[in-house]
């Protein structure tokens, strides 16, 4: 089994001493760096490439948006993926980091096993973290927006990959978007790849980010999964 790459991002080193302890008790997860600030995170991931970066938001001399923001950026760091530790899920700082890069967020107060399980979700990049949680949040944000803005791509996306991206919206996986459109996992697969790349969209929940703020999805309106 891969074993899954962590770079810890908190300038409390109590946390990330919590944070260590938990991911090297896992056989497949390793912990290959630790950063009190942004500025050495952003410089951690480039000498390390790890596969997932736990960052906490407010740090000292670079905080976890901006660094976020540089590391989604980076041609170098496109495969590192950005889980975002908070305080208050309903932080607009959170929203921020989203719109930045970051691939989904969590409280710090989350169970154990559901911060490992997000570890995986994250690294794996077939499915939306927290798939309500994450809706609500940006729907919450984007119904501010007074009009839609206007998102480079969405003009040259065929009907098919609007209609997977209102699915994407909507937090369904690869497998459960090929079984909603009776297609196979690697067509549904291909889809959400092709328009992710006309998007220039990184990550899925920068998709869903897109879909509400280009106005292609309604804050209230995205279609819901079996189960939510």
């Amino acid at each position: 089994m891969p074993v899954i790459r962590v770079l810890l991002a908190d300038d409390q080193a109590l946390v990330r001493a919590g944070f260590r302890a938990l991911v090297e008790s896992e056989d497949d997860l390793e912990v290959v760096g630790e950063a009190s600030d942004g500025l050495a995170a952003l410089e951690l991931a480039r000498r390390h490439r790890p596969a997932v970066v736990l960052m906490d938001i407010r740090m000292p001399r670079l905080d976890g948006i901006e660094a976020t923001r540089r590391i989604a950026t980076e041609p170098g760091l496109a495969d590192v993926r950005i889980l975002i530790l908070t305080t208050f899920e309903t932080d607009e700082y959170v929203f921020e980091a989203l719109r930045a890069g970051a691939s989904g967020f969590l409280v710090k107060d989350t169970e154990p096993a559901a911060l490992l399980r997000a570890i995986r979700v994250v690294a794996a990049g077939d499915a939306l973290l927290s798939p309500g949680v994450t809706r609500r949040l940006i729907e919450e944000f984007a119904a501010h927006v007074p009009t839609p803005r206007r998102v480079p791509g969405l003009d040259v996306l065929t009907d098919r990959e609007r209609e997977v991206m209102t699915l994407v919206a909507a937090g369904l996986s690869n497998d459960e978007i090929a079984d909603r459109l009776v297609l196979s996992p690697a067509t549904a697969k291909t889809h959400v790849s092709r328009l992710m790349g006309k998007l220039d969209a990184r990550d899925r929940a920068q998709v869903v980010v897109l879909a509400y703020e280009s106005g292609l999805v309604k804050p209230g309106h995205a279609p819901r999964p079996a189960e939510d």
